[in-house]
């Protein structure tokens, strides 16, 4: 053998033995932070935070209520954004009557070869400005009253009220 084909040989040895071992410096992922309950305006911006480590790094996803939410890397026309840290940003919140498309139970799993990794569940709120009117009989006179207040809108029925 001459001496071109050994160092050939000793070459495609090292590079292998180099492989190997950059393979055993590989980790599954895992979440170092976790995202947060939030409670938000309609209309406002908003970020669920989720930072994961690993090697290879993590491609991130999210999942609301089970399901995989689409961003702007599926739909460039999304009002949700996935940073480049995992975190998930709303450039605004969209809460109708109908329709709470942002509301609801969010994780975020990052994955890579050799694994994924799950964060604690974070719920999503939407703050609702609400109107409360009272009535109270003070003799001859009737005071009507309006107050405002931003509330998590809770629906009840009292089953005394006529």
């Amino acid at each position: 053998m001459g001496p071109l084909a050994w160092l050939f040989l000793c070459g495609l040895f090292h590079s292998q033995a180099g492989g190997s071992r950059l393979r055993q410096e590989d980790s599954p992922p895992r979440i170092v932070e976790h995202p947060s309950d939030l409670i938000v305006s309609k209309g406002e911006p908003a970020t669920l935070n989720c930072k994961a480590e690993g090697r290879p790094t993590p491609t991130v996803e999210w999942y609301k209520d089970g399901e995989r939410v689409e961003t702007d890397k599926d739909d460039s026309r999304s009002h949700r954004m996935l940073l480049p840290t995992g975190s998930l940003f709303f450039l605004k919140i969209v809460h109708g009557r109908r329709s709470k498309p942002d509301e609801g139970s969010y994780v975020c799993v990052a994955r890579n070869y050799l694994g994924e990794a799950v964060s604690r569940n974070a719920s999503l709120e939407v703050a609702c400005k609400s109107l409360i009117f009272t009535c109270t009989d003070v003799g001859f006179f009737i005071t009507f009253s309006v107050m405002t207040s931003w509330l998590i809108l809770v629906i009840s029925a009292d089953p005394n009220m006529e």
